[in-house]
């Protein structure tokens, strides 16, 4: 099978069912953020090894299955296969922010991203969660799509941090602190 097709070459791309729409639709935009925040994760996962390697694995699979679900035309959403979105991914982020939590002091400044190149690249992976939910929210204003998407997203931008500060912590680089110039 080959990679290129040259039917993108006008500026177009396909859904699953057929359709083909403009490369800057919200949809795609949608899902190309969702790849990049997939692409993010696993280099967050490579970083971090045994330390969070396997919620981070099974964080990539839950983006592919949201990814899946977006390549697919509104109009055959319900004629194709795809694989179930499943709500307890969200009580898994909650839990495993709680856990980490429990272990940390109590935050009582914004925090400056850096400190380790794991915990920097974990705020990175963080950030462009929250700009894959934000496409999200504005394609969901467009053409409704499950309304669990937005809640996982906006969770694992959540655990993202926790999990930067939880790392910091296990690799002992230090938290600096946010102090506003006078």
């Amino acid at each position: 099978m080959k990679i290129y097709t040259r039917k993108g070459d006008d500026g177009t791309t396909g859904l699953l069912g057929g359709a083909r729409v403009p490369k800057h639709h919200l949809r795609i935009e949608s899902y190309g953020n969702l790849d990049e925040l997939n692409a993010h994760t696993g280099m967050l996962r490579d970083l971090t090894g045994d330390l969070a390697g396997a919620m981070l694995l099974q964080i990539q699979d839950n983006l592919f299955t949201i990814g899946s679900h977006l390549a697919v035309a509104p109009d055959h959403a319900g004629k194709m296969q795809l694989p179930l979105f499943d709500p307890l991914w969200i009580d898994a982020l909650e839990h495993a922010m709680d856990n980490m939590e429990s272990t940390l002091e109590p935050m009582r400044h914004f925090i400056l991203p850096g400190g380790h190149a794991t915990v920097s690249q974990c705020h990175i992976t963080r950030t462009v969660c929250r700009r894959a939910e934000r496409s999200l929210v504005a394609l969901h204003e467009c053409e409704p799509v499950d309304a669990g998407f937005l809640s996982y997203l906006n969770r694992l931008s959540d655990y993202f941090f926790v999990l930067s500060r939880w790392l910091a912590f296990q690799l002992q680089a230090p938290e600096i602190p946010w102090k506003p110039s006078k």
